[in-house]
Formats: structure tokens, sequence, C-alpha cells
């Protein structure tokens, strides 16, 4: 069993302008920057991580993700990044939309369930079922689905047709 322990981490030696970016970060009225100079002032300092994270007041791994943000991208790692994706695509993409309205015109007994109308949910499930999707999708991403499909969920619940070709006269029939 190897025991060793990884050397510990430490920020690359900061230049004299970054150093200066650094020091110039813990008067800023933003505390991102502030903390940030804060640990990676102490890692230039030889300071270990743990004693890092108890004097700042964060985690371990938010020290050494900072840590290695200083060192990939220098005083750029002072500034928050959005968290808004760099790219955002819908989960159920056209063709998956497609197959999601042709499961949606075919009843759900078709599919061994026991229910004759289509829920979200239940479209969920057998979405993930047969393939369609890559997992359980929510009830919400499906109704957004159908959305970009340029209908309702309440119209959608009715899309159910039949392969008997005397459906709509027996279905027309019944309502008159």
């Amino acid at each position: 069993m190897n025991s060793k322990k990884p050397p510990p981490l430490f920020v690359r030696e900061p230049s004299s302008e970054e150093r200066a970016g650094l020091e110039a970060a813990l008067r800023s009225a933003d505390a991102f920057p502030v903390r940030r100079a804060q640990v990676l002032l102490g890692s230039a300092r030889k300071e270990r991580v743990s004693k890092i994270a108890r004097s700042v007041g964060c985690s371990m791994q938010m020290v050494r993700n900072v840590i290695h943000d200083f060192n990939a991208r220098g005083v750029e790692s002072l500034v928050r990044e959005s968290t808004r994706p760099k790219t955002s695509q819908p989960v159920l993409d056209e063709v998956r939309r497609e197959q999601l309205q042709h499961l949606m015109h075919q009843s759900p007994r078709a599919f061994g369930k026991p229910k004759s109308l289509w829920t979200l949910d239940l479209a969920a499930e057998v979405c993930f079922e047969q393939g369609i999707t890559p997992e359980r999708m929510s009830d919400e991403t499906i109704r957004r689905a159908l959305k970009r499909l340029g209908t309702s969920w309440k119209r959608a619940k009715r899309w159910i047709t039949s392969p008997d070709p005397q459906y709509l006269r027996k279905k027309n029939a019944g309502t008159t």
C-alpha cells in the first residue's frame, strides 16, 4: 500500500505586476476578489492549503481551485466569471422533439401503461423507456419541448389517434 502524501500545493511565484494586482484586490469592495487575493497571497507565503482555508474561512477544495485558477490565468482569476453555460442547447433537440410528438399521437396503453391519456410525467417516463431521452426528464422539460413544437400541453393531451379507419366516425357519432 502506497501511503505517500502528495506534495503541498502552492501558487506559482507571482510577477511584480501580479503581486501588485493581488494587493490591490485586498482593498476591493467586492468580497470575491478579496478572498481570492487572501488565498493567493497566503499561498505565495508558502502557507499550506489547510491553514489558508482556516484563516480565510473556506474549504480546502476552494483554496486548491483558486490556486489552480491563478496558475492558469494569472490575475484574471480575481474576476468572477459568468455562471451561465457557454453554450446552451435544449435537452430535447429537434429530432427528439419529433420523436416525442410521434409518441404523443399514440395511446400510453401501446407502451404497456394502464392509462389512456398522457400526463407530462408519463410522457417523460415513456421517452426514457423508449430511448428517446438518455435519462428520465422532468415534466417541465417535456412541457417545454411540446411548447417548442408549437403546441400547448392541453392540446397535446388529445392528440391520440386510433389506427381504426372508422375512428373519427365513431368518435363523432358519440358527441351528437
